[in-house]
């Protein structure tokens, strides 16, 4: 609601209009929308914090490896290379769904959002479950840990990288079933920062990917 003067102009009798740009106060508070969430923002920042650590293992990896003639050492199986590009495939599949689903919820259709995203989440467990079957065919072939230093490089790069995807998955599974079978559901804004979380696993894995199997 917009208030107005009406002011008298001393040298003439013409009265001249002026508009305020008061405005009423309503009985409710102006309810300002910040441009990014503090979940966001926390995302991003727990984001940086991982980005480190897991250039950290890079680091550490590609330098051991040059200190060792020959990679993968003599003795050692070798990855599947083949079967884990289809699995590769599969994870960034995963992220363009999400990506869809998040696209769905800004035009807000939520069951669309949510189908999609279950889909995302399903094609992520895929991955997943991949990954641990892969694990256990290289242990029968006795590729552990202690076998070797590339044994022990590949279980920890690998392996940090299937602990955020079982974590982040984790997550989402449980918002996914709070977004309509909870009495107090979880907006798409509250789960849009757990879906940022799932971009940040499906780009570091084809670096790992390559570093790892294809060098």
């Amino acid at each position: 609601m917009r208030g107005a003067t009406i002011m008298k102009n001393p040298s003439s009798s013409q009265s001249v209009l002026f508009s305020t740009a008061e405005t009423a106060v309503s009985g409710q508070p102006e309810i300002t929308k910040t441009p990014i969430s503090s979940g966001v923002i926390g995302m991003l920042i727990f984001m940086v914090t991982e980005a480190m650590f897991f250039a950290g293992l890079i680091s550490a990896y590609m330098v051991i490896r040059a200190g060792i003639e020959e990679w993968p050492p003599w003795g050692q199986p070798r990855l599947p290379v083949v079967a884990t590009a289809f699995n590769t495939l599969v994870l960034l599949a995963s992220g363009f769904i999400m990506s869809h689903s998040r696209t769905c919820f800004k035009k807000y259709e939520f069951a669309l959002g949510r189908r999609w995203l279950g889909v995302s989440i399903l094609l992520g467990t895929f991955f997943l479950v991949c990954q641990g079957y892969e694990w256990l065919q290289l242990l029968k072939f006795g590729f552990t840990l202690s076998s070797s230093v590339y044994g022990g490089l590949f279980y920890l790069l690998i392996g940090a990288h299937g602990f955020h995807v079982m974590a982040a998955l984790a997550i989402l599974i449980y918002l996914w079933f709070q977004m309509k079978f909870s009495e107090n559901p979880v907006t798409p804004e509250g789960i849009f920062p757990f879906q940022i979380l799932w971009y940040f696993v499906v780009c570091v894995w084809p670096i790992l990917y390559v570093l790892v199997y294809l060098s």
